[in-house]
């Protein structure tokens, strides 16, 4: 509720004129439930003409976005709020260790006796990656040391001071061959856009930001099914959020790429076609992701440092705006007027792309 007024602020609108509501809780840290939409809905006050609580994963608030996007385009909603906020520092920490992906039916049933956990299975990723294309420990910590300089100073960062690669490499391995270091913070939190027509936009107190393009995409559940060449969903929504703005990739100033491990941005890096397949750990070393670099990515120090309270995708949405308004709170890209916006679910099993313009 918090997010949603400061949104609304933001955009000089009440919740009066909130016609249109995307809540998705999954679990109880978020304040989930089965109604939990619904439960929101009663909480604000607000009576939807619509609504929607698609939970794909990380990615489901960009999925609102487009989802959004073309409900106000259809006339279903005027102004339409997507929020997220989730508590998984103060829950109680009462979840068995394994997967919640992974259920005992279904190719599931392959999987459990192994005890496998979300930490295992991007180290999976990582390990094929290393084994297929030559990727080193030390790229994947380039990653985090970037991000960690990015967040150095956005005050509301979880971590802000400077990482080399050699901490990373010290730090305690988790699953090989992610360390700790490698890994996403966790941290509580919350955030919320505001969507409305181009027309209304206008009259709003903040500078607008358009949504140009949009993609997404969904692929399997289990890591046992994946495709040996590692290609993930980002392949597919990626060129149908570049076709839809009419835009390439030397079009993008700044990017923020999902991070809740260091071999993920690597990945989409790749299937979102910035760099061909398997020279990710290349790109990321020649300093491409830095500010002054090719893509400046994650700004605000992503969810390797700043925040990730569970599924991240609205806060690269929200930081993907303040970068068009001149707004980052950790680095700001000069003069940037488009920007790519990039999740993803569960381990790959989802995606969504967006391209935002000024």
């Amino acid at each position: 509720m918090e997010c949603i007024s400061g949104a609304l602020a933001d955009a000089g609108l009440a919740l009066s004129d909130v016609d249109g509501l995307c809540v998705a809780a999954g679990d109880w840290a978020e304040g989930g439930g089965v109604s939990s939409l619904t439960e929101f809905a009663e909480y604000a006050g607000i009576k939807p003409t619509y609504f929607d609580s698609t939970d794909v994963g990380g990615c489901s608030y960009i999925v609102h976005a487009g989802h959004a996007a073309a409900a106000i385009a259809a006339g279903l909603a005027d102004v339409v709020v997507i929020s997220y906020a989730s508590c998984p520092r103060w829950w109680p920490l009462t979840t068995p260790s394994f997967d919640p992906f992974v259920l005992p039916a279904g190719p599931g049933q392959f999987e459990l006796p192994y005890g496998p956990t979300l930490i295992s299975a991007y180290a999976m990723f990582a390990q094929r990656h290393m084994a297929l294309y030559g990727t080193t420990s030390e790229q994947l910590a380039k990653v985090a040391v970037t991000f960690r300089q990015h967040a150095a100073n956005n005050p509301d960062a979880r971590f802000r001071t400077p990482l080399t690669i050699d901490d990373v490499l010290g730090s305690a391995m988790i699953a090989t061959p992610l360390r700790k270091l490698d890994c996403c913070v966790v941290t509580d939190g919350g955030g919320a856009i505001v969507m409305t027509s181009r027309e209304r936009a206008r009259d709003c107190r903040s500078k607008a930001v358009h949504l140009a393009g949009f993609g997404t995409a969904v692929a399997r559940t289990q890591i046992s099914q994946i495709d040996h060449d590692l290609t993930t969903p980002a392949a597919i929504s990626g060129p149908r959020a570049f076709a839809m703005a009419g835009v390439g990739h030397a079009d993008i100033d700044v990017a923020q790429l999902y991070d809740a491990f260091t071999i993920t941005p690597m990945l989409a890096l790749e299937d979102l076609g910035f760099c061909a397949k398997g020279e990710s750990g290349a790109f990321v070393d020649d300093g491409h992701l830095t500010l002054g670099g090719m893509l400046p990515c994650n700004t605000d120090g992503g969810g390797l440092s700043s925040n990730h309270p569970g599924k991240r995708g609205i806060f690269a949405m929200i930081e993907g705006v303040r970068q068009l308004r001149g707004e980052g709170p950790g680095v700001q890209v000069p003069d940037a007027e488009v920007a790519l916006v990039h999740g993803l679910g569960g381990t790959f099993c989802a995606a969504a792309t967006a391209i935002l313009t000024v």
